[in-house]
């Protein structure tokens, strides 16, 4: 059998009615006729979305066979012994051209218990955000269950959210449970749990083009939301030229930040997981003993866990990624 190698997969490309065209502006990212592109799936291994391999001799087999044939050789054997083929992470790059509803994710527990699912923890990195741009990130203060309700049914939801205005490499982390929304004129890159369990808290009223209101899910939401208010909703951090900076630690994912402006070295021996990499700006040569991959602004590629030693090679320039694993 072929050795595993440094993995591209096809982008898979959302028409949204919210959606705009930074995809394609920005992180110059081709989605064809589309009239817009709300959302940019990366690597996906959700069920009729599962990423297909578009670089190399596995080139047309998708994700889920991969792991079924190369099994912890690819995503790590702690990985797969807990996920077995579901790959356990969902990438994405968000384009709002308008606001997304407000929403909430389950967390595993009551996820599984309603739906045989995992839960949704994500985090977002601001890629690009319009002058005075915003997003929705939990309450403005503490509240009970019985508080919220009162609010929400007099129609005074607005007034207790929590809006952060938001610029280029500001960093949010969403644990399950955190109400939350992408407002307009914002492009992320969003990190998440393998999950498409979604509660719609409030739409604005928008109605689509046959005059009809999308379904809000209150009753389900109320047991999913999580009303505690932390210090901050912002994560701090100070990157460090060619030295990864951890931004996020969770149980479903460890996201580093990279600034590089020469070759790096890395060893992934000791996580025992694949890695991904996102790149947010500048290209890279990804070179590992028998060959090389380069990828650039826009793409997203994924380090086998067997490749335990590679380089970084920034090309003409800085290089900025996100490096993520399990």
């Amino acid at each position: 059998m072929k050795s595993l190698y440094p993995l591209k997969f096809k982008a898979q490309y959302l028409d949204k009615i919210w959606g705009g065209h930074k995809i394609k502006t920005h992180l110059g990212k081709d989605f064809g006729k589309l009239p817009n592109c709300g959302e940019s799936w990366e690597i996906s291994g959700v069920q009729d979305r599962v990423s297909v391999v578009e670089n190399g001799f596995l080139a047309g087999n998708n994700l889920e066979e991969l792991i079924e044939i190369y099994m912890g050789e690819l995503v790590g054997d702690r990985v797969y012994e807990k996920f077995g083929v579901e790959f356990p992470l969902l990438i994405k790059f968000i384009d709002a051209n308008d606001d997304l509803s407000i929403q909430v994710h389950p967390d595993d527990k009551l996820s599984k218990k309603r739906h045989q699912a995992f839960g949704k923890t994500e985090m977002w990195y601001v890629l690009q955000a319009d002058p005075g741009a915003k997003l929705n990130l939990g309450f403005k203060e503490e509240l009970t269950k019985e508080q919220y309700l009162e609010k929400f049914e007099a129609g005074q939801l607005m007034d207790i959210l929590n809006f952060e205005e938001v610029k280029a490499g500001d960093i949010l982390f969403m644990p399950a449970g955190r109400v939350h929304a992408i407002g307009r004129g914002v492009l992320v890159a969003e990190i998440q749990q393998t999950s498409d369990v979604t509660y719609r808290i409030y739409d604005f009223d928008r109605r689509d083009s046959d005059g009809n209101t999308r379904e809000l899910h209150t009753e389900l939401a109320l047991d999913a939301i999580d009303f505690a208010v932390p210090d901050s909703y912002k994560t701090a951090y100070e990157t460090k030229k060619n030295e990864p900076v951890e931004v996020v630690k969770c149980d479903y994912f460890t996201t580093n930040v990279l600034e590089l402006n020469k070759k790096l070295e890395c060893d992934i021996h000791k996580l025992d997981s694949f890695v991904i990499y996102i790149c947010l700006e500048g290209n890279c040569e990804l070179e590992y003993a028998e060959g090389s991959v380069s990828f650039g602004k826009g793409e997203t590629i994924l380090v086998p866990a067997v490749l335990e030693q590679f380089f970084l090679n920034p090309k003409n320039g800085e290089l900025k990624l996100l490096e993520v694993h399990v």
